[in-house]
């Protein structure tokens, strides 16, 4: 596998893990969100992703790599939090009010291993960049 190939890979895997991050920090920022309808109130929202496998020169049975696409961002089908708070300016006729279903300690913990996992690759391509920079100096001497 090229270094070429390395760099691919780590820089779609990150790109993952960044909508990943920006959809967890949409979720965060509306777990509080409330609103008098089900329609009208914020679902979590997730990122769906796909391995694009690479067999450049390879035999059939012989993976080069992986690269990780994102294909779409989904609304969750978990069913929304319902409140009775009929003090709340936003509840319906039975007093209800509607809360997203975003559990913020499940995105919490999604959140650490995104970062992680954005941290590896981050590690990854400065492995890579380290071992080109110790080959160009091999070839001067």
């Amino acid at each position: 596998m090229s270094f070429k190939q390395i760099t691919q890979i780590a820089g779609s895997a990150m790109s993952a893990q960044t909508v990943r991050l920006n959809t967890i920090a949409s979720n965060l920022a509306n777990a509080q969100s409330a609103s008098g309808t089900e329609a009208a109130t914020y679902h979590a929202r997730k990122p769906v992703f796909a391995a694009l496998a690479a067999r450049e020169g390879l035999g059939d049975q012989q993976l080069a790599g992986a690269r990780v696409q994102v294909l779409d961002v989904v609304e969750s089908q978990e069913p929304l939090r319902k409140a009775y708070e009929p003090e709340n300016p936003l509840a319906n006729e039975n007093g209800e009010v509607f809360y997203p279903n975003v559990n913020p300690v499940a995105e919490m913990t999604d959140m650490l291993s995104a970062s992680r996992a954005f941290e590896t690759n981050v590690e990854v391509l400065s492995r890579v960049k380290s071992m080109q920079q110790s080959l160009l100096r091999l070839g001067e001497n």
